[in-house]
């Protein structure tokens, strides 16, 4: 009887996702739902227990001894994920910084008898780094392209995309930041370091690269979809805290902006991954400062000292910084919707023509960003020098061959500099670190500072969807803190106040424009404070951050949403869409439903998997009374890991033992897809006639408590259910005839009796029933539908 009313479960986070209005790119059907043209690149992950024989096997042979032991491997990958995604920064730094560091310099000293051949020099640096970047994206790791932060946003919204965590991906994340940022582009690190993080995570958990021959038995303990979501979780949290050195950033960063699910025992993790990660990196630093290290100095590590800054401000101050963040909110939206077009048309025409094309694009790219960087500083005149501050402890200008503040480049005295020199012509830390400093009034013209903020604007917008490794962090910074500086002097010149600080303001534009474009609040602002080590400006942060996603808000989504939009990835947001409140569960369901019976010849199975793209489907069975029952849910990747054995095809179509006495022939580890990869499909699977015609007994190896709804609950319930649990398939089922009980929250409460060790249930209910268990399952077996029994089980699991 419920096989006749069975709805289609919800096939995957993508079968609701498809219900949403405004459904991105693709030619929408009759229903209105747009088809995906990537769909074979994306795979909803299992983050629900699926609570079958094998299951309870293994947990029955786990005594508390590997309880303990699974809890300290927990904490090992923590210290290891810390310890690595740490070096990987400290790698990525020093190499960054060194390369930029020989490049200033080869051409400093080459401009001082030609300004034509050290712009050459510069050109041909530049471009040999890109193109190195550009070739290992290309040619050996594709999915490295990009920042990585909304894919891995994606994956633990529960959205796999095939090859984001592999060892090639953290390879090419890690060599490629270096060429695209040591080649100068309008790009930062801080997003591919999210992403090394993850992948350092995600590869330690599966216990290394089995292609590449880099794995360990060892490593091999949490190989789960919900053990591997765990471990990703602190290896982004690690790539901000290494990106930042801000490790309390780094834990609410995961927290706000990634992840999806959360719990306690999850923060402790993270934190002490973040905390290891400072520790590492400071120590690398401190290693550094003996001058072993090369061109690297106080730069590379995105930290920006203004402690010595502004002191106080005024309320008249306020007007001028909410305006700040009314500019970053328009400004950072703008960013947002550029980018999105431009990655659009990239997406849809240019770079459907080849690796080749996408080549060409970045080095094309990267000579114009060379051109403008070192050809539009010899367009300006240089400025004298103001008066000797020693207090200040900045030079100017600099000696030939140096960079930082007060750049001596293409100036015909010696004690002037120029301007537009000192924030082109230099690293983007080192330029930012100029803005932001302090006791430097009118070290930068209003026209400058205009020039410069329209072309890097403009470059950023080009730049991000290159393919190349691209954060969004550092470029943000750099515009914000522009437009904030420009502020700055018109306040300075108004208010005629010493103790106004045009860096101050810079900082808060920076705030500003990170709040319009990315839509980030509490992270963003520990973030700020913790880059910056001054938290007297926390208040005035949270202001401009609160009015910059405001109005960035009322335009458009965040930049990591739009590109998730961009890119047709089914990520359910944390609410759902107001439609959803009159649209019921069975609207939501697909068409006809594909079922397995319980015993099923090789060859329907076979027939299915091939006719169809579905994860999940329902299992039948009849009761000796000839009623039919849904007893469960079956997995595609389980009944391919089945048809690969064969260990289980039988002769009889009869079913085996029903108890499960059987010993199951397969561990839990063998139905695991390894992180990112395509995995088995029925293609690769080869079976002779003679297999076909054998039978599987599915009762052991399906979901017997799969998560069920009614027909008419209301859609947005659904949504909230589906997200928050991380689940995959929700049966949809009629509304039932009748309640077998009522669990409330003290039934939920159980006790330890410290003298015999057991746990007791607090509720008298519960422990009558649980007396009674036997006598129930004895006269209810035989009759009791499965919609009743999940209830029972659901509940009191």
């Amino acid at each position: 009887m419920l096989s006749n009313h069975l709805h289609n479960g919800i096939e995957t986070a993508k079968m609701v996702w498809s219900r949403l209005p405004n459904a991105e790119d693709g030619e929408p059907d009759a229903l209105g739902i747009a088809k995906k043209s990537d769909e074979s690149s994306v795979e909803s992950l299992d983050y629900e227990v699926i609570e079958n024989h094998a299951y309870w096997e293994e947990q029955a042979q786990r005594g508390k001894l590997y309880v303990g032991y699974c809890v300290m491997v927990k904490w090992l990958f923590a210290l290891l994920i810390g310890i690595g995604t740490g070096l990987a920064a400290v790698f990525i730094n020093l190499s960054v910084e060194n390369f930029a560091g020989w490049k200033f310099e080869l051409t400093f000293s080459i401009i001082q008898k030609s300004y034509v051949a050290g712009c050459l020099v510069y050109i041909l640096i530049n471009l040999a780094l890109v193109y190195s970047s550009v070739s290992i994206i290309t040619q050996f790791a594709p999915a490295a392209a990009g920042s990585g932060i909304p894919e891995i946003k994606s994956y633990l919204n529960g959205v796999d995309i095939h090859g984001i965590l592999l060892f090639r991906t953290l390879i090419g994340k890690i060599f490629g930041s270096i060429g695209s940022v040591g080649g100068g582009l309008a790009l930062g690190k801080e997003g591919p370091l999210v992403h090394t993080g993850a992948c350092i995570a995600s590869l330690l958990g599966q216990g290394g690269s089995t292609k590449y021959h880099l794995n360990s038995r060892w490593l091999q303990v949490f190989r789960s979809d919900r053990d591997r979501r765990d471990l990703v979780t602190c290896g982004c949290a690690a790539g901000v805290a290494a990106a930042f050195r801000a490790p309390v950033g780094g834990v609410l960063f995961a927290l706000e902006e990634v992840t999806s699910w959360w719990r306690s025992q999850l923060m402790w993790r993270v934190f002490f991954t973040s905390a290891v990660v400072a520790v590492v990196v400071r120590t690398a630093m401190g290693w550094c400062k003996s001058g072993i290290c090369g061109h690297f100095g106080s730069g590379g590590f995105i930290i920006w000292d203004v402690s010595d800054g502004q002191e106080d401000y005024s309320f008249k101050e306020l007007l001028p910084m909410a305006v700040i963040g009314v500019i970053g909110g328009l400004l950072g939206a703008l960013f947002n919707q550029l980018t999105f077009y431009i990655a659009n048309w990239r997406r849809n025409f240019l770079h459907k023509k080849g690796n080749r094309v996408k080549i060409y694009e970045a080095c094309i790219v990267s000579v114009i960003t060379s051109l403008i960087s070192f050809g539009l500083p010899l367009l300006r005149k240089c400025t004298p020098c103001p008066g000797s501050d020693h207090e200040s402890g900045i030079e100017c200008p600099k000696p030939p061959g140096m960079y930082g503040n007060y750049v001596n480049f293409h100036c015909s005295k010696d004690k002037e500099y120029n301007d537009l020199a000192t924030l082109f012509f230099n690293t983007q830390d080192d330029a930012i670190r100029n803005l932001f400093t302090a006791k430097t009034f009118h070290e930068f013209s209003a026209q400058s500072l205009l020039t410069f903020l329209v072309m890097f604007y403009t470059l950023a917008v080009v730049t991000f969807g290159t393919a190349v490794p691209a954060g969004q962090f550092v470029p943000g910074i750099m515009i914000g803190s522009t437009y904030g500086r420009l502020v700055g002097i018109f306040v300075v010149n108004f208010y005629k106040k010493l103790n106004i600080e045009e860096g101050t303001y810079a900082l808060l534009g920076a705030a500003s424009f990170l709040g319009g474009s990315m839509r980030m609040t509490v992270s963003l602002c520990v973030i700020m404070v913790e880059i910056t080590n001054n938290l007297k400006l926390l208040p005035l942060i949270m202001l401009v951050l609160l009015i910059s996603k405001a109005v960035g808000d009322a335009f458009n989504e965040g930049l990591y949403e739009e590109q998730v939009r961009l890119r047709n990835i089914p990520l359910l947001e944390s609410r759902p869409k107001y439609e959803m409140r009159k649209m019921t569960a069975k609207e939501a369901c697909g068409g006809r439903v594909n079922s397995f019976p319980r015993v099923v010849k090789v060859a329907d199975v076979v027939s299915i998997l091939q006719s169809n793209k579905h994860n999940g489907f329902p299992v039948i069975d009849h009761t000796r009374s000839g009623e039919t029952l849904v007893i469960g849910l079956m997995l595609r990747s389980h009944l391919l890991v089945l048809l690969q054995s064969k260990a289980d095809f039988q002769h009889s179509p009869l079913p085996s033992d029903s108890r499960g006495s059987r010993s199951i022939r397969h561990s839990l580890n063998e139905f695991v897809k390894p992180a990112s990869s395509k995995g088995m499909s029925i293609d690769d699977i080869h079976l002779s006639s003679d297999d076909l015609e054998m039978y599987i007994d599915l009762a052991p190896f399906l979901n017997p408590n799969p998560y069920i709804v009614p027909e008419d609950m209301s859609l947005t319930k659904v949504y909230n259910l589906f997200r928050q649990l991380g689940l995959r398939h929700i049966f949809v089922v009629p509304r039932p005839s009748r309640v077998l009980g009522l669990i409330t929250r003290k039934d939920l409460l159980i006790e330890e009796n410290e003298d015999s060790g057991n746990l007791e249930l607090q509720s008298t209910s519960v422990r009558a029933r649980q007396r009674d268990k036997r006598l129930v399952a004895s006269n209810e077996e035989a009759e009791r539908p499965l919609l009743n029994g999940l209830l029972v089980q659901q509940t009191s699991g």
